[in-house]
């Protein structure tokens, strides 16, 4: 048999891979990793991977861990994976303590060594897991392995030649096996230093919406928590700036930091949607926001606050952050709310409208390798 027809494999941990490490005993316990149906999705649909479980599940039948604990949960993972188009040519599952020390518990074999056979072939294979025993079952397989972790998981000289690829999000997983770049992530750091701010700004566009931009501005921080939230960017920022001056400097600056991290994210643009659109209602309000990374800024305003400040914060920054991110992130915005509006709902629904507008506008088109635009280019 040649090697062309022999089965790839890919072995796929489940706790802290497919679903975040804990014991999974309730329906309520089942939380999946971030973009992990994105990525299998993907890798089942355009690869001939075999998708085969191996999975450790400590004292499974023991009272601490009952049976009909387990299984209810376990059943309610696959068949949500396989309503995804996901599903696994093989599940094993070792239900053994470590002191048990079998062999079928990893980093030990036994479950698998039926793909070590002339039909399979290993040295194309890949175990995916988030821990250094995933990749010592790898490398006594004959594999090699995609760590799921951060790179503060540091790995030992000896299986070094394992790990094909470390990284904490699947995207990247799914990158490296399809030869797909528009499946990374998108991200950039921005370092901004001014004799009136001094700034370090990362953005990750692919993200699940966990960050925090610290200004030193109450009301501020509190509007960009609503952008990294609503948009679903990972943003995590740090602005100092010259406060004893007053909040002009650093809301100006945090928008161009934003905007441009922004727009070095988005690369070429390629398979994106570039225009979104969206209504925020909140309570006395209602913002309405356009947005379109057309290469060129601009921005439209047609918001009135009834207060001349938000607490302490003016409430004309609110437009000036608005028109820097637009220059910044060379876009066009189109931004609008409903008169007589208590100030602080008007300014939230902005931000947030704003956020959602943006998460529309970067998302990638699957496949689509192409500009939006006759030009070829934004």
């Amino acid at each position: 048999m040649s090697g062309n027809e022999r089965k790839k494999v890919l072995f796929i941990d489940r706790d802290g891979v497919i679903v975040k490490e804990q014991q999974v005993d309730s329906y309520e316990k089942i939380e999946y990793i971030p973009h992990v149906f994105e990525a299998l999705r993907e890798i089942s649909k355009h690869s001939d991977y075999l998708l085969v479980m191996v999975s450790n599940q400590d004292g499974v039948g023991t009272v601490s861990f009952p049976f009909e604990e387990f299984s209810g949960p376990a059943e309610r993972i696959f068949s949500t994976l396989k309503g995804e188009g996901i599903v696994f040519d093989n599940i094993n599952i070792d239900l053994s303590m470590p002191e048990e020390n079998l062999r079928t518990r990893k980093p030990g074999t036994a479950m698998i060594d039926s793909y070590r056979g002339e039909l399979y072939d290993m040295s194309s294979s890949f175990m995916i897991g988030d821990r250094l025993t995933d990749m010592i079952l790898a490398k006594n397989m004959g594999c090699r392995g995609f760590l799921l972790a951060p790179s503060s998981l540091v790995v030992p000289e000896e299986l070094k030649e394992t790990v094909a690829l470390q990284s904490d999000n699947w995207l990247d997983i799914a990158s490296y096996l399809l030869s797909d770049e528009t499946l990374r992530h998108r991200k950039a750091e921005i370092v901004r230093k001014t004799k009136e701010t001094d700034i370090l700004l990362s953005v990750d566009l692919d993200g699940t919406g966990e960050g925090h931009i610290a200004t030193g501005i109450g009301f501020f921080d509190h509007m960009l928590d609503q952008v990294v939230r609503h948009s679903r960017f990972d943003i995590t920022g740090n602005v100092k700036g010259d406060l004893y001056v007053d909040m002009h400097h650093t809301a100006e600056d945090t928008a161009l930091a934003l905007g441009e991290a922004v727009l070095k994210a988005l690369g070429d643009k390629k398979g994106i949607e570039r225009y979104g659109f969206e209504i925020v209602p909140m309570d006395d309000t209602a913002a309405t926001v356009a947005i379109d990374f057309s290469g060129r800024p601009e921005l439209l305003w047609d918001v009135q606050f009834q207060l001349e400040y938000i607490g302490e914060f003016p409430s004309e920054l609110i437009v000036h952050f608005f028109r820097s991110f637009s220059a910044a992130a060379r876009c066009n915005l189109y931004m609008k709310a409903t008169g007589g509006g208590n100030s602080h709902h008007t300014a939230e629904a902005l931000f947030k409208a704003f956020a959602r507008a943006m998460r529309k506008a970067v998302r990638r088109i699957p496949g689509d390798v192409r500009v939006a635009s006759t030009k070829g280019v934004l």
